[in-house]
C-alpha cells in the first residue's frame, strides 16, 4: 500500500542514481508503488533538495495529501467532559461508556468499551491530563508532621523554642494546609485536625496518617489496626475512617510526603530571615505562604491547587457536622463507690446505682465528664470548677427511687441514733464531744450505728447502756463490739475496770534472783 512507502527514502535513492526497478528490488517495495512516488514528485516538481530537511511523515503528506486519514464512523465522545466526570466519586469509565451509548442512540454507530478506554488513554496522553485512577475528588486526606521545624523567640528571656508543623493534603487537587504547634502530643494532633477540617470546609471518608502513637496504637502485618480511642472518636465525629499507611511505606501517602518537601521551601525557607515571638503571629505568616503556594499554577496541568479544589473537589466533599469536635481525654478503670459515685479531680460524680462496684471509663472535655462502661455511655455531668474539692455532682435518675443519696451530717446521724434508743444517743453524743471538729466524729459515730447491720438494734442499744455503766468515758466501736461478740449485753454484766499498769518488770524479782521459771 502506498501509505506505507517511505517516500523520502525513495527520493533519496533516486538522487543517488538508482532506477525505480533497483529501488523496488532493494527495499522490497512494489514497482508500481515506487513509480507512484516518483511520478507524483515529478508532477509536483519536488526533488531531493526540496525534501532533505523534512521529516518522513511530512514528505509523505506533501506527496499524497489526505491519503491514509480515515474519518471515524463512530460517534465521538466529549473527551474533556469524560475526563472531568471521571473525577467524581463513584464515576468509572464503564459508567461513562454506558452514558455515551445511551446518548448516541441509533443515529450513529457507537464504539465498544475497549475502544472507548483506549481512546480515552490516548486523549490523556496527548493532552497531558492526569490519570484519575489513583485519586478521586473528595475521598481522602493525607496527614503527617513535617520533619523540618521552625522556631519561636521569647522576647523576655531570649529562649528559643521549637515549633512543629502539621501538614495535610487533598491528593486529588493537592490543596494543602499547614498548622504550627508547640508540640506533637495528642491534644495538638487533634486540634490540628479540627483546624484542618474547618480550613477545607468539608470532610472526606478517609484519613491517611502515619503510624505515630497519637493516632495508631499498633499496625500489625496481619490482623486489624488498633487506633487510639481519642483519634478514632475525632474521625467518627467527622464521618471519616482512619486508614493508616503501611509501616515504612511512605508511598502510601505520597501526596503529603511531597507537600512536606514543598512546605520546607515555601514556608520554612521563605520565612527563615523573620523572627517570630508568638504562635499566632507565626500562624498568620504560614497561612499567607500556604495561600500563595495553593494559588501557584501547576506545571503539567491546567489551573492551580486552589482552582481545582474550588471547582472540582470541594463540591463533592462531605459537609461538616453542626458542632465542632471537642478535644477529650480518657481515664480508664475507675471503680464506682458504694454511694453510686465515682471520683474525678477530688470531686464525686454519680453513676447509675446498678453499676456499683463496677469499673468504668471517664471521658473528660473542657466542660463535660462522660462515664462509660465498655462501649455504653452511662451518664454525663457538667464538670465542677477546678478549685472545688469534695463536692458531689449527682443526677437524681442515677439513684434508686425513694432513696436519694445524701452526704452524712450530724442531723442524719442523730436521727439514726434516736431510732435505736436513748443509750445510743448518749454514746453518739459523747463521741462528738470528744471530736475536735464535728466532721471528725462522723466516721466513729457511723461505725457504732452500723453495728445494727450485724446485730439487732435492740442488742446495740443494750450494749451502749452496759458500756455507759462501765469505766469508759466515751464508748466507741472498739468497746461495744467485744460486748456484743461475747453476749454480755444479754447478761447485763458490766466489764470490770482494768487494773492500772504501774510499770516494772513483768516476771518479777524472783525470776531474776534464780527462782523457778
Amino acid at each position: 500500500m502506498v501509505r506505507k512507502i517511505k517516500a523520502k527514502l525513495v527520493l533519496q535513492l533516486r538522487n543517488q542514481g538508482l532506477s525505480g526497478r533497483a529501488i523496488a528490488s532493494a527495499q522490497g517495495i512494489a514497482r508500481n508503488s515506487v513509480q507512484a512516488v516518483l511520478n507524483t514528485a515529478d508532477r509536483l516538481g519536488l526533488g531531493w533538495a526540496d525534501v532533505e530537511e523534512m521529516p518522513e511523515p511530512e514528505v509523505y503528506l506533501a506527496l499524497f495529501p489526505g491519503r491514509g486519514v480515515h474519518e471515524s464512523v463512530f460517534a465521538q465522545p466529549d473527551w474533556v467532559r469524560v475526563h472531568t466526570e471521571l473525577a467524581r466519586v463513584g464515576v468509572t469509565l464503564k459508567l461513562l461508556h454506558q452514558e455515551y451509548v445511551d446518548a448516541s442512540g441509533q443515529a450513529q454507530a457507537v464504539m465498544s468499551y475497549d475502544r472507548f478506554c483506549r481512546l480515552y488513554g490516548d486523549h490523556a496522553a496527548v493532552s497531558g491530563a492526569t490519570s484519575r485512577v489513583s485519586h478521586k475528588a473528595g475521598r481522602s486526606i493525607e496527614v503527617d508532621w513535617s520533619g523540618p521545624t521552625m522556631q519561636l523567640l521569647d522576647p523576655t528571656t531570649g529562649e528559643i523554642s521549637k515549633v512543629y508543623l502539621f501538614v495535610a493534603c487533598l491528593p486529588f487537587s493537592r490543596y494543602a494546609f499547614v498548622e504550627a504547634c508547640l508540640d506533637m502530643r495528642q491534644e495538638s494532633w487533634l486540634r490540628a485536625h479540627a483546624a484542618m477540617f474547618a480550613f477545607f470546609g468539608g470532610s472526606v471518608p478517609r484519613l491517611v496518617p502515619d503510624n505515630l502513637k497519637t493516632g495508631v496504637i499498633s499496625h500489625p502485618r496481619d490482623g486489624e489496626v488498633v487506633l487510639n480511642d481519642a483519634y478514632r472518636e475525632m474521625a467518627a465525629h467527622y464521618s471519616a475512617a482512619v486508614l493508616p499507611g503501611r509501616v515504612r511505606a511512605p508511598k502510601d501517602k505520597a501526596s503529603v510526603e511531597n507537600t512536606v518537601s514543598h512546605v520546607a521551601t515555601w514556608v520554612i525557607a521563605s520565612l527563615r530571615h523573620e523572627q517570630f515571638t508568638s504562635l499566632p503571629q507565626l500562624r498568620v505568616r504560614i497561612s499567607e505562604q500556604i495561600d500563595a503556594y495553593n494559588r501557584q499554577p501547576f506545571q503539567k496541568r491546567d489551573g492551580s491547587r486552589l482552582s481545582v479544589f474550588t471547582t472540582e473537589e470541594k463540591p463533592v466533599m462531605q459537609s461538616l457536622p453542626a458542632i465542632p469536635f471537642e478535644i477529650s481525654t480518657w481515664t480508664y478503670r475507675r471503680k464506682v463507690n458504694k454511694n453510686a459515685h465515682v471520683v474525678w479531680a477530688k470531686n464525686f460524680y454519680s453513676v447509675p446505682f446498678t453499676h456499683i462496684g463496677a469499673h468504668v471509663d471517664l471521658r473528660t472535655t473542657d466542660t463535660m465528664l462522660e462515664i462509660y462502661r465498655s462501649d455504653e455511655r452511662l451518664t454525663s455531668h457538667l464538670l465542677l470548677p477546678p478549685t472545688t474539692m469534695n463536692q458531689y455532682q449527682t443526677n437524681e435518675a442515677d439513684l434508686p427511687e425513694g432513696r436519694s443519696w445524701q452526704a452524712w451530717d450530724r442531723t442524719r446521724i442523730d436521727d439514726w441514733a434516736a431510732r435505736m434508743g436513748p443509750s445510743t444517743v448518749t454514746v453518739i453524743g459523747k463521741i462528738f464531744e470528744a471530736a475536735s471538729i464535728e466532721e471528725a466524729g462522723y466516721d466513729p459515730a457511723l461505725a457504732v450505728l452500723r453495728l445494727s447491720r450485724r446485730f439487732s438494734p435492740t442488742r446495740v442499744e443494750a450494749a451502749c447502756e452496759l458500756a455507759l455503766r462501765g469505766p469508759i468515758r466515751s464508748p466507741r466501736y472498739a468497746h461495744l463490739r467485744p460486748i456484743l461478740d461475747t453476749g454480755q449485753d444479754k447478761t447485763g454484766h458490766v466489764p470490770d475496770e482494768p487494773e492500772a499498769d504501774d510499770g516494772g518488770y513483768v516476771r518479777g524479782s524472783a525470776y531474776y534472783a534464780g527462782g523457778t521459771r
